[in-house]
């Protein structure tokens, strides 16, 4: 390897016919370019999708009551039922696994009537009673003020946190906001916070600035709800996923509310962790993908190599024959051509790499320079364990170019090789 001759004498063998040498190397410096750019292509997807969650507890499901379709213990197959408070202590006691357990009930919704008043401007938005842990599970910023805390809760203050569409609808511009009250349903709430939704979908983003937060218990109590739960956030501690625990909550609520076990309609579910996985099943489809189809490419240009090095192996008969016939081993010739096709493989992968890596940062950049509210592609990158990989197989590559070219060689036999013309 570090025989001056012997670079000297590859570097002439593969600039003795320039054009040549370019246009083999070109299949290989276009299959890792294609290699580097679909992973990187697929990791900016991937990235960019993730920005949707972010912020979201995604080991998270969501639970609702519904109407049963199976009679059970000589009660009537439809029939109504609401969770309640009691579940939601009993959840906790019963699964310690689960991390936060939120109770949440809601008033309005799209396009409802005006349920919110201030002076003489009324509006209609969708009122949510909720927990503090509402926040750790669900994408929001508080701009200013707060969000609903314990205190709230066990006093049952009539206290609201509202979003930039609330302001935008019920305050003149630039109008204090924290302190003021609103009328919800003829009952006042003083408003203490201000949220910003992290929502990065334009519809979702819009729709959830107009949304107004308030204690739980609050809720229940001035809007007359008793101790009806409306719908759970149960979210999983990270040990464990719910998915995992989500039969077992769900059996637990059918024993508690006296639903038939096989009755699979009676509570309502979404495991939000369960879509999260094949989301990222997906993309370790794609990269997969990415790889094959890179590899195949690649490949191609392995077969190119492999036949310009026979080529050369031909042209260069005589020179082997009195190589051989001055004392070369056969060993040393094989390593000769194995050295070439080696190094014509390493140059082009790696011109190939930073013409890839130039063409991610340029994408990167266009990227930086667009709002990236609405981008569902993001940061297309590639690992610098892929670029290990990449030259891994660049090596591999380079030796199964050159092996069947070597064994060629090896073979010529040296009177035969004298007696070419």
């Amino acid at each position: 390897m570090f025989d001056r001759d012997n670079w000297d004498e590859i570097l002439e063998a593969l600039t003795a016919n320039t054009f040549r040498t370019i246009l083999t190397a070109f299949g290989v410096f276009w299959g890792i370019f294609i290699l580097v750019i679909l992973l990187g292509a697929g990791k900016g997807l991937e990235n960019g999708v993730k920005k949707g969650f972010d912020g979201i507890a995604t080991n998270t499901m969501f639970m609702w009551s519904q109407s049963t379709s199976k009679p059970y213990k000589g009660l009537p197959p439809i029939r109504r039922f609401d969770f309640k408070n009691a579940d939601v202590i009993a959840l906790k006691e019963s699964f310690p696994n689960l991390l936060y357990v939120s109770p949440r009930n809601q008033l309005g919704g799209f396009e409802g009537a005006n349920n919110v008043v201030r002076g003489t401007k009324t509006a209609a938005y969708t009122i949510y009673g909720d927990y503090p842990e509402l926040i750790k599970q669900q994408p929001m910023d508080i701009i200013k003020g707060r969000f609903v805390n314990h205190q709230d809760i066990v006093e049952k203050r009539k206290v609201a946190i509202i979003g930039q569409g609330v302001i935008s609808g019920l305050y003149e511009k630039g109008e204090e906001v924290i302190g003021t009250y609103i009328k919800v349903n003829s009952v006042n709430f003083m408003v203490v916070g201000v949220y910003n939704s992290k929502s990065r979908n334009n519809g979702n983003a819009e729709s959830a600035q107009k949304e107004i937060f308030v204690p739980f218990t609050a809720f229940q109590q001035a809007f007359n709800y008793g101790d009806t739960v409306g719908w759970m956030a149960l979210t999983a501690r990270d040990e464990t996923s719910i998915t995992q625990l989500k039969p077992g909550i769900l059996e637990f609520m059918k024993a508690r509310h006296s639903i038939n076990p096989l009755d699979d309609r009676a509570i309502g579910n979404f495991d939000l962790y369960e879509e999260f996985s094949k989301i990222q099943g997906l993309f370790s489809i794609l990269n997969f993908i990415a790889f094959f189809v890179g590899t195949l490419v690649l490949l191609s240009g392995v077969i190119g190599i492999s036949n310009i090095m026979l080529i050369v192996v031909k042209e260069r008969t005589k020179e082997i024959g009195i190589r051989r016939a001055l004392g070369a081993t056969p060993g040393a010739i094989r390593s000769q051509i194995l050295s070439e096709a080696i190094f014509l493989t390493i140059i082009a992968g790696m011109f190939g790499i930073a013409a890839a890596t130039g063409v991610l940062w340029v994408v990167n950049k266009i990227l930086d320079s667009m709002p990236s509210e609405d981008m569902m592609f993001a940061n297309p990158s590639v690992d610098l364990s892929i670029v290990f990989f990449a030259l891994i197989i660049l090596v591999g590559s380079g030796l199964l170019a050159g092996f069947i070219p070597a064994q060629t060689a090896i073979n010529v036999k040296p009177v035969d090789a004298l007696r070419t013309e």
